[in-house]
């Protein structure tokens, strides 16, 4: 028996609460993982609330994110003790996740725990770290230097968007921050943020194309926010979408693409294959202060994560939400 958080709907409604769970119901899988910590994201709340279609099946363990040990294996690229890191691969949606004491996964969804990083600094990197190194790749591989502008980070005061901030800054660009919150300003000013700026700069419909302002933008939140971010974005610009916090509808035009020549990339951190993970972790490695993972993350209990799930829905938690599930 484990603890862990069960989603269920059924005739008593949709319900998420903390459970003792037989481990006989675990799903398949080639790796069992005693799990250290996971996280509360923002598909977490979704799945926890029941705001979203997020759950494919039910009963869930939420959780798109942990790192743990291995206790059994039958695959060849792992064995007992080894440390490993989970981000994606649809845990915690249709098969069982993080948030949990025990959890079973293949192992291709599975890396090595990164190095010079313990297991509670992985998580509070966590898919919203690796996610925005994952934007900041997008924008480096387009070519993009500090010296062709500002870059634009939108829903800043996020996981993803503090991450940004702060990969951003650490490499020399000029960043902006858009939130909703300003009270964070002085928060996102030490993560390196040059400027703040109000979301409803941003999030109400405008013009197919606006004046120019950034070289870059890295976009958390989709909708309204994602279509002016394009339409300010410089000509041969770069924009990196991994979210929709605002919604999922880009009700822009073709006119910043086929008139400025800008690109959109879209991130898709979920399935990304195992090299690209690792890449991604080792620039990370080189780039996060660990001071840093201090300022933006908290931690929190498993039983803890359930009413912070609403809080999160809510918009009103900054930066990361570390879950010990042994606590």
């Amino acid at each position: 028996m484990f603890k862990a958080v069960l989603v269920n709907k059924d005739d008593r409604g949709y319900r998420a609460e903390l459970a003792q769970v037989d481990g006989a119901s675990l799903p398949e899988g080639n790796v069992k993982v005693k799990v250290l910590y996971s996280t509360l994201n923002y598909k977490d709340g979704l799945a926890i609330t029941g705001k979203g279609p997020v759950v494919r099946s039910f009963p869930m363990v939420p959780g798109i994110d942990f790192a743990g040990e291995v206790l059994e294996s039958s695959s060849s690229d792992f064995k007992v003790g080894d440390r490993v890191l989970l981000n994606g691969w649809g845990v915690g949606e249709g098969h069982w996740g993080g948030l949990a004491q025990i959890a079973r996964v293949n192992a291709d969804w599975l890396i090595p725990l990164p190095k010079g990083f313990s297991a509670k600094q992985a998580l509070a990197i966590g898919t919203a770290g690796y996610t925005a190194m994952l934007c900041v790749m997008a924008l480096q591989k387009h070519g993009l230097k500090p010296a062709d502008g500002e870059i634009l980070v939108t829903g800043a005061a996020g996981g993803v968007g503090s991450f940004a901030v702060a990969l951003l800054s650490k490499l020399g660009f000029k960043v902006v921050a858009s939130t909703g919150r300003l009270a964070e300003a002085d928060y996102l000013k030490q993560l390196g943020a040059t400027e703040v700026i109000d979301r409803s700069a941003l999030s109400a419909p405008g013009k197919p194309l606006a004046k120019e302002r950034w070289a870059g933008v890295v976009d958390s939140v989709g909708s309204y926010t994602l279509a002016n971010a394009c339409a300010q974005t410089k000509s041969d610009g770069a924009v990196a979408a991994c979210g929709l916090a605002q919604g999922m509808d880009f009700p822009s035009t073709v006119a910043p693409f086929i008139l400025r020549g800008i690109t959109l990339y879209g991130i898709n951190s979920v399935t990304v294959p195992r090299a690209k993970r690792i890449a991604a972790y080792e620039q990370l490695s080189q780039l996060v202060d660990l001071k840093t993972l201090d300022e933006i993350s908290q931690e929190i209990s498993l039983e803890e994560s359930i009413s912070y799930a609403a809080e999160l829905m809510a918009g009103n938690v900054r930066g990361r939400l570390i879950v010990d599930v042994n606590k």
